[in-house]
């Protein structure tokens, strides 16, 4: 995937154990979503004037724990002294929504993006195009890092301090520190993070044998690659849970280097190619997207109502 690949979709829907503390970890320093969210009704959700997260009435169970371990973790930032606006997480069925889950969306993404290779090139300032300039300060800034960049050197420390830490396994550490190992255990009882992120990690094994050996999907999966190979597009491999991002990857994987956003030694950003230079790879972008999206239509109208019911972080559709 080319938009926020690392995290993207699967947080949401494995995080029983570490990933709904990484991601907010992540907002001390900027890196999170933001302070508002879709629920799965598709309405934001936003913190009151409370300073707390309402709690959609139709999440699941570990969605409705993730938005009370943030709640718990600005309650405690609170006591510390601290000023801490909590994340909403994201309904994982909605972050996955333009990538296959949703044809028509994904569609209409698509056929103005592509794979978003090259989009954020072309469209610096739209937010909704992969890498732009626009979505880079969309995602990159929270109201926990505006409010960080007004602490002193030493108040950072302690806030970060407050905040706490992951767990180091190799120091023998299974929980986090701080107020986010306080919300933890708060939300998730006394087993550890680190025993959470074992037993996550096993589930999504089994969820990607239940999918790669599931009849229906190896069947389509074939026919999808079939496809695909009429098309001239290489295919790599033909289980599910790797076959809908396999042309996505390709592209990803064989775009010049001064397509993909990047930074160098010194943590400046290296300069990319013109608008210019991107606009045709664009056009194939598109199209190769386009040829992709129609051949593994029927496949991503079987497999997403299957994988988001079991997810796993070890592949998906998109």
């Amino acid at each position: 995937m080319t938009r926020s690949r690392t995290v993207r979709r699967l947080a949401a829907a494995t995080a029983v154990g570490l990933l709904p503390l990484l991601a907010a970890c992540g907002t001390d320093t900027g890196t999170g979503t933001g302070s508002e969210s879709h629920a799965s009704d598709g309405e934001k959700t936003t913190a009151g004037s409370s300073g707390q997260l309402d709690v959609p009435a139709d999440a699941n169970a570990d969605l409705k724990k993730q938005y009370l371990l943030e709640n718990a973790i600005a309650a405690c930032m609170k006591k510390q002294g601290f000023t801490y606006t909590p994340v909403a997480p994201e309904d994982p069925a909605a972050s996955w929504t333009t990538y296959g889950a949703d044809y028509a969306l994904t569609k209409k993404y698509r056929q103005k993006y592509g794979f978003g290779v090259y989009a954020g090139i072309v469209y610096p300032d739209d937010a909704g195009a992969s890498g732009s300039a626009a979505a880079q300060q969309n995602s990159d800034r929270t109201p926990n890092a505006d409010y960080v960049d007004t602490l002193t050197p030493e108040q950072k420390a302690a806030y970060n301090e407050a905040l706490g830490a992951i767990p180091d396994p190799k120091a023998g550490e299974k929980n986090w520190t701080g107020c986010q190992g306080e919300a933890d255990k708060k939300v998730y009882g006394s087993s550890s993070a680190q025993e959470r992120g074992t037993e996550a990690t096993n589930r999504n094994q089994a969820n990607a044998q239940a999918l790669n050996g599931d009849p229906e999907l190896v069947a389509l999966a074939q026919s999808y690659a079939s496809c695909l190979r009429k098309e001239g597009i290489s295919v790599t491999t033909t289980q599910p849970t790797g076959v809908g991002e396999m042309v996505r990857l390709q592209a990803l994987d064989s775009a010049p280097v001064d397509a993909i956003p990047a930074v160098d030694e010194n943590g400046n950003a290296k300069e990319l190619m013109s608008k210019e230079e991107a606009l045709p790879l664009l056009t194939k972008d598109i199209e190769l997207a386009m040829r992709d999206l129609e051949c593994g239509k029927e496949f991503r109208a079987a497999y997403f109502p299957k994988f988001l019911k079991a997810p796993t972080s070890g592949g998906g559709a998109g």
